[in-house]
C-alpha cells in the first residue's frame, strides 16, 4: 500500500509541475518573443518482484515481474517554432524571421533574446524595456562596418551633423538624338556643392556640330561663368561613344579660385553612358559626389541588420549593424528573466555574426514576433493535468481506505 501511495504522490508532484508550466504558458500568451514550454514525463525506477529467465532446453523463458515506483519530470522542453508577426510601425521594433537571437548587454553579462522591442535611452543607445543594451557593430565616420570585429553597444545618434563635401565628380547619361540638325542645342543641369556646402548650380549644354555624329559640350555655371568650353563628344556610326576615349571622362575642370574660393576642384565629368540613337532626347545628370551640411533625421533597418541613416541633405549612410547569435542547441539555454537567455552548459557557445548568414534568420523592421503559445493546446493540457492530478489523488484515497480496512481486521 505504501508503495502505491508514494507512486501517487510522485504523480501529484509531476502533474503539479505540468500545471505550473501550462499556467506560465498561458500567462505569457501575449509576451513578445515568448516560446512555449512543454512538460515531459518518464517513469521512475522499478522494483523487480521476480527476475526474468532465459529459455532452456526443457522449459521456456520467463519475463521479469516489475512494479514501478512512480513518475518524474524528465524535461521541460521549449518550442522554438516561429511566432506570429505583429506589425507595429515603430522603427525600433525588430523581428527575427528564422533562427537566431538578438545580443544584449546587461551590466557585464551578455544575454540573448527573441524579443525585439527596443527604444532609445538618454545616451541614444538602443535598449530593451529592462535597460539591456542592444549589441552590434558601429560604422566608422565614412559608413564602413566591420562585422568581423568585436561587438559593442549600438546607438543611433539623432541630430548628428555630417560635414559638407565639395563636388569632385559628376556624370551625364542618356541619349542624344541622332536626327538633330547642326546647331541644335540641348541642356540638362545638376546642383553641385563647394567645400562649405554652398549649392553651385551647373548646366551641361550640348550643341550639334557640323561634323557627323559629333557634339560640343559646354559646362556653364548658373551665374554665367564658363567652366568647360567646346569639349568634343563623338559617336561612331552605331551610336556608341568614341570620344572621349575610355574611361569616357572629359578633361577635369577647376573652378576659378577668384570666383569660387571654397570650391577647389578639380571636377571630373563622366560621359561614358551617353549614346546617340534615333529617338528623343533623354540626357540627364543623375549624380555628383558632393553634398551640403546635413543632420541625421531617421533610420531604416535592412534585412541583414544594417541600420541605414537618412540625413537632411539626402545622403544615406550606414550607422551600424545588429548582431545575431545562434546556438547548436538553443534548448540548452538558461532563462534569465525579462525574456532573455544566458549560455547554458549544454547550449554550445554563441556563434555571433550577421543576419542571414550561417543559418541565422533575417530581420524585419516595424514588426514584432509574438508568443507561439497555442491556447487550444494549453487548455487541453490543463484538462489533462487536472485529470492526472485527480486520478493520482484517488489512488492515495483508495490506499488509505485499504490501510484502514487492515487496521480494522484486529477488531
Amino acid at each position: 500500500m505504501l508503495r502505491s501511495m508514494f507512486s501517487a504522490i510522485s504523480g501529484l508532484r509531476a502533474h503539479q509541475t505540468k500545471m505550473d508550466v501550462t499556467g506560465n504558458n498561458i500567462a505569457n500568451v501575449n509576451t513578445v518573443g515568448y516560446k512555449a514550454s512543454q512538460t515531459v514525463f518518464q517513469d521512475a525506477l522499478s522494483q523487480v518482484i521476480r527476475a526474468g529467465g532465459a529459455p532452456a532446453a526443457d522449459r521456456g523463458g520467463t519475463n521479469p515481474a516489475q512494479v514501478g515506483l512512480g513518475v518524474k519530470v524528465a524535461a521541460i522542453t521549449t518550442n522554438w517554432t516561429q511566432g506570429a508577426t505583429q506589425s507595429t510601425g515603430r522603427s525600433t521594433d525588430f523581428m527575427i524571421e528564422g533562427d537566431g537571437f538578438f545580443v544584449t548587454r546587461a551590466g557585464t553579462e551578455q544575454l540573448y533574446t527573441r524579443a525585439g522591442s527596443f527604444d532609445f535611452d538618454g545616451a541614444g543607445k538602443l535598449v530593451t524595456p529592462d535597460g539591456s543594451v542592444l549589441q552590434g557593430w558601429m560604422a566608422d565616420a565614412s559608413g564602413v562596418i566591420n562585422p568581423n570585429g568585436p561587438i559593442g553597444d549600438l546607438s543611433v545618434p539623432y541630430g548628428q551633423i555630417m560635414d559638407p563635401v565639395a563636388t569632385t565628380a559628376g556624370s551625364v547619361t542618356g541619349n542624344l538624338p541622332a536626327a538633330a540638325a547642326t546647331g541644335d542645342a540641348l541642356q540638362t543641369g545638376v546642383t553641385m556643392y563647394d567645400s562649405q556646402g554652398v549649392a553651385q548650380k551647373v548646366f551641361y549644354n550640348f550643341t550639334k556640330d557640323a561634323a557627323a555624329n559629333t557634339w560640343l559640350l559646354d559646362v556653364v555655371h548658373a551665374d554665367g561663368a564658363a567652366l568647360v568650353t567646346g569639349e568634343i563628344v563623338e559617336f561612331d556610326a552605331a551610336g556608341a561613344l568614341i570620344t572621349p576615349v575610355a574611361p569616357g571622362t572629359i578633361a577635369p575642370f577647376t573652378p576659378p579660385a577668384a570666383t569660387y574660393p571654397s570650391w577647389p576642384g578639380p571636377v571630373t565629368i563622366d560621359v561614358s553612358a551617353l549614346t546617340q540613337f534615333g529617338g528623343a532626347n533623354t540626357i540627364t545628370a543623375p549624380e555628383q559626389d558632393g553634398y551640403a551640411l546635413g543632420s541625421l533625421q531617421s533610420f531604416q533597418l535592412g534585412n541583414d541588420g544594417t541600420i541605414m541613416g537618412v540625413y537632411s541633405n539626402g545622403l544615406r549612410q550606414p550607422l551600424g549593424q545588429l548582431a545575431l547569435a545562434s546556438f547548436n542547441n538553443p534548448g540548452g539555454l538558461e532563462k534569465a528573466g525579462s525574456s532573455s537567455f544566458r549560455v547554458g552548459d549544454n547550449s554550445g557557445v554563441a556563434m555571433v555574426g550577421q543576419a542571414g548568414v550561417g543559418g541565422r534568420g533575417v530581420l524585419n523592421s516595424g514588426a514584432l514576433e509574438m508568443s507561439n503559445v497555442d491556447l487550444a493546446e494549453e487548455f487541453t493540457g490543463l484538462i489533462v493535468a487536472q485529470r492526472g492530478f485527480q486520478a493520482n489523488s484517488r489512488v492515495i484515497t483508495s490506499s488509505d481506505e485499504i490501510l484502514q480496512d487492515l487496521v480494522n481486521l484486529k477488531r
